[in-house]
């Protein structure tokens, strides 16, 4: 098992989490420019994003979080800068604090372990649709 570690001054460390959250009511919204805007704004973080994908209902994300920070900080974070940040660029709004919501409340976390490369495959073929007329369940 050779597994590198992060360093912080007092602890080594690797903790990886699947993350995904969606867009409130589950609307189709990220697609064209919002999807071409939203990667930039999610690798602003001190967390390395070891990989992700945007569907239009959804994101899904494997990120490197150090421990120092808590996850519900971090989703927080992403979701909070890039709902600023979107509606600045496509609502021609200087401030979101009329109310509006592009995320839902709620997102899904788990952690990774060892199953980095399964988790990684899962992300990567979110988007693959299934073939027809193949019934071998």
């Amino acid at each position: 098992m050779s597994q590198l570690y992060q360093s912080l001054s007092h602890s080594k460390w690797d903790c990886k989490y699947h993350i995904i959250f969606i867009p409130k009511y589950r609307r189709k919204a990220i697609f064209g420019e919002i999807r071409k805007f939203l990667g930039p704004i999610f690798h602003e973080l001190e967390c390395r994003i070891i990989e992700g994908h945007l569907l239009p209902d959804s994101v899904h994300m494997c990120l490197e979080i150090p421990p120092k920070y808590a996850v519900a900080s971090i989703v927080g974070f992403l979701k909070g800068k890039s709902a600023s940040a979107s509606a600045r660029q496509f609502s021609g709004k200087q401030r979101n604090s009329n109310g509006e919501n592009f995320w839902a409340r709620g997102y899904a976390v788990s952690t990774v372990g060892f199953e980095l490369e399964a988790v990684r495959h899962c992300i990567r073929e979110q988007e693959m649709p299934t073939k027809a007329g193949n019934s071998n369940s």
